[in-house]
């Protein structure tokens, strides 16, 4: 009891000095919100609003990508649709399988090759990309859109790989085909990107220190992809019973013409990512244009498609007019966003016309595409290229830039080939003769589903009837002499 007492009367003294205390905490209190909520400066605001804008093009950049590995699906579709029924369960193998082993790939190395601090012919750093790294960060310190623009450049390496399988279906080893698909994704594709694109990240290609233009890929994605599947397919020969001893050529009708329709409405949607996602933002609205002028060139091309074909074959060929609105799609894919919608429109009609002859001139030297992916991404991938020195913007001869443009789209061009065709040449050569690239004639006969799969894509029963009656495996007949209807992209 005599020591509580003091405590007692030091508690009280204590609670009355926190009582004179208080008015004066509560002061410095209200001047730390003062503070707080002091006006923002511009340079806050400005801070702030760059930070939006970097959130916002990282939300496009992931949704244009998704857009993008959307178009697998068409991809598959088309190829399906336009082979025959014994085929598809291989088919939607390989662009199941592209895609996984080219996101890997591309993940590990491809990247790095492409987008790296460049040693002149590719990329040295950024390998195993980490979006978070101190690499990535001293080229772009959003996090975000460092992992955005990865997943955005890996569908279109995804693209540039599944382009080969349509032309190389019904005959070519699974193995064989995921092994290829692995070096494309390795190796083709992203050292010549490197060339054209590396300046995007924190390389620098010798093509682009030129002036060479192809804004989202007619050449770096869609020709290497369409070369490197001319090569696969001279490695290959073609199909048992495409080309008769007298040397005629024998329709091989697709399976399924709605399928096909359906893939190219899939990658025409997936185009409207393909092209304005190539912006990686949305500041300006450019996206939007560019929006405008693909869409125009892929209805060109349909339509002058549809026209050739009507006119040559006598009957409006529908695989033919399919293929027409994917060649404009992949003419207008280098030069959306500098050319003007009425050359846009123009790109893609030629684009149509150019499609239709290329798949005649193909299976007359007998390089048997079943799905004209040379001639839709190869050949007008070229012609796109080239067109943005005839009249984009104004660097076209047409629209008063003279022809120095013309000439470095045309160096461009044929670099992509050298280098897409060259090296695909060597890759299927010693594929074919180490583990071997076609399958044996009674496989190919039966059919890749159940030889290499085990499986049937649809009742046996329908399949047993489309090994007997024509090659094609369907009812449908092409009335065009020239076997169009085995062509889709």
């Amino acid at each position: 009891m005599v020591v509580a007492a003091p405590l007692r009367a030091q508690d009280g003294a204590a609670t009355e000095e926190a009582a004179e205390g208080a008015p004066a905490a509560e002061m410095a209190a209200e001047e730390e919100v003062e503070e707080a909520e002091a006006p923002p400066t511009i340079e806050s605001l400005s801070a702030d609003l760059a930070a939006f804008q970097g959130d916002v093009d990282t939300l496009w950049t992931c949704l244009a990508a998704f857009l993008v590995f959307f178009m697998q699906a068409g991809f598959a579709l088309v190829e399906c649709g336009f082979t025959r029924a014994k085929n598809a369960c291989n088919i939607i193998m390989k662009n199941l399988m592209d895609f996984s082993v080219g996101s890997l790939v591309f993940w590990l190395v491809g990247f790095g090759l492409m987008f790296g601090a460049t040693n002149g012919f590719c990329g040295t750093t950024l390998f195993i990309f980490d979006g978070a790294s101190d690499a990535a960060l001293e080229t772009n310190s959003n996090v975000g859109f460092n992992w955005a623009f990865l997943i955005f450049q890996t569908v279109f390496a995804a693209t540039a790989a599944t382009i080969v399988s349509g032309a190389m279906a019904e005959r070519t080893k699974f193995v064989s085909y995921l092994c290829y698909s692995f070096l494309i994704t390795l190796i083709v594709y992203p050292i010549f990107g490197s060339w054209c694109w590396g300046g995007l990240y924190a390389g620098g290609g010798w093509l682009e220190g030129m002036g060479f233009l192809d804004f989202a890929g007619s050449t770096v994605v869609h020709s290497v992809g369409g070369w490197a599947a001319l090569a696969g397919a001279i490695v290959i020969g073609p199909r048992i019973g495409k080309y008769t001893a007298d040397g005629k050529i024998k329709p091989i009708p697709g399976h399924n013409i709605p399928l096909a329709a359906l893939g190219v409405f899939i990658l025409w949607l997936g185009w409207f990512g393909f092209n304005p996602g190539s912006t990686t933002a949305v500041g300006g609205g450019s996206f939007a244009y560019i929006a405008v002028t693909t869409n125009l060139s892929a209805a060109a091309g349909a339509i002058s498609a549809l026209a050739v074909s009507w006119i040559m074959f006598k009957k409006p060929d529908t695989s033919f007019a399919l293929n027409g609105a994917l060649a404009g799609l992949v003419g207008i894919t280098a030069g959306c966003d500098i050319m003007s919608p009425m050359f846009a429109a123009v790109t893609g009609l030629v684009a149509g016309v150019l499609v239709v002859f290329s798949c005649v001139f193909f299976d007359k030297i007998k390089v048997d595409d079943p799905v004209g992916a040379v001639s839709v991404h190869g050949v007008c991938g070229a012609w796109g290229t080239l067109a943005i020195g005839l009249w984009a913007g104004d660097v076209g001869i047409l629209t008063g830039g003279g022809s120095a443009q013309l000439i470095t789209q045309a160096i461009g061009v044929a670099a992509g080939f050298g280098w897409a065709f060259g090296t695909s040449l060597v890759i299927f050569l010693l594929l074919k003769f180490t583990i071997g690239l076609r399958v044996p004639a009674e496989e190919e006969i039966k059919g890749l589903d159940i030889t290499e799969h085990g499986m049937y894509a649809y009742p046996p029963h329908l399949v047993s009837e489309s090994l007997g009656g024509t090659p094609g495996g369907s009812p449908a007949m092409s009335t065009s002499t020239s076997g169009a209807v085995t062509h889709g992209a």
